[in-house]
This record gives structure tokens, sequence and C-alpha cells, in this order.
């Protein structure tokens, strides 16, 4: 039998598992930055004696998942158990401008961003929702008979 399949040493598959930690823990350093309250509330800006800073709404998201596995049936050519293993991950940060606080002379006050298309997305749901439960009364009740 000729022996030309690559056998992996524990050393070389430590390090390999070492180093996925390492790409996880900097995934996930990375998505921890994104709360920072320097991305939630943005640089002041002045306008004479006025001070505005805006304000925003960061959401993230992420998820990993690894796995291994080994085949049942010897292959024949080299002798081996079929063996894998793999992994893989993603995620999603968002983020909108939520509010402005603007600090004066006459005080503090925080005045919310409108945001159209939430509303009218909102407005949509709700609408179709509506319709369609009036459209279920008026079908009357069913016969199961």
């Amino acid at each position: 039998m000729d022996d030309k399949t690559a056998t992996i040493t524990p050393e070389e598959d430590a390090a390999s598992g070492l180093e996925s930690l390492n790409l996880i823990e900097d995934t996930m350093d990375k998505f921890i930055a994104t709360a920072d309250v320097e991305k939630v509330y943005g640089k002041p800006i002045e306008n004479g004696d006025t001070l505005i800073v805006p304000t925003a709404e960061i959401l993230c998201g992420m998820g990993f998942g690894v796995g291994s596995g080994s085949g049942d049936q010897m292959d024949d050519e080299v002798g081996n158990r079929g063996e894998g293993g793999g992994g893989g991950g993603g995620g999603r940060v968002l983020s909108r401008p939520v509010a402005v606080i603007i600090a004066s002379p006459e005080g503090v006050r925080i005045e919310p961003v409108i945001d159209p298309t939430k509303i009218a997305l909102a407005a949509l749901t709700a609408a179709g929702f509506m319709l369609s439960m009036l459209f279920r009364m008026m079908r009357g009740p069913r016969n199961l008979t």
C-alpha cells in the first residue's frame, strides 16, 4: 500500500484549534467594540452657546457553529476512515439614529428622530392584521362536519 496520505500531528491539531479560538475571540472583540459608548453617542456639535449630541441605537447579532464527524466504512484506497470537521459563523451590526440631545442656556431637551419608514411599516402591518381579522369574522363559523 502506498502511504501518500498526510497525517496531522497532535501539535498541528492543537495549533489549528488555537487559531480557530483566536479568530473567534477577535470577531467577538470587534462585535463588542460596536456597542462602545462612543458609537452610541456621536461627537458633540457646538453652535454658539448650544451643544448638540446625536444618539444612535446599535443592534448586533452573531452566531457560530462547529462540527466534526467520521465515516463508518474504511476507505479501500487509503485504509483510513473518512473524518472531517469544520465551522462557520456570521453576524450583522445595524445602527440608526434615534434622538438628538440639545443643551442650551434654556435647558436640556431630547428630540426624537422620526423614522417614516418604520412608521409606515408598522401601519401596513397593523392594517394587514386588521383586514385579515375582518375577513375572518365576515366569513362566519366553519363547519367541521
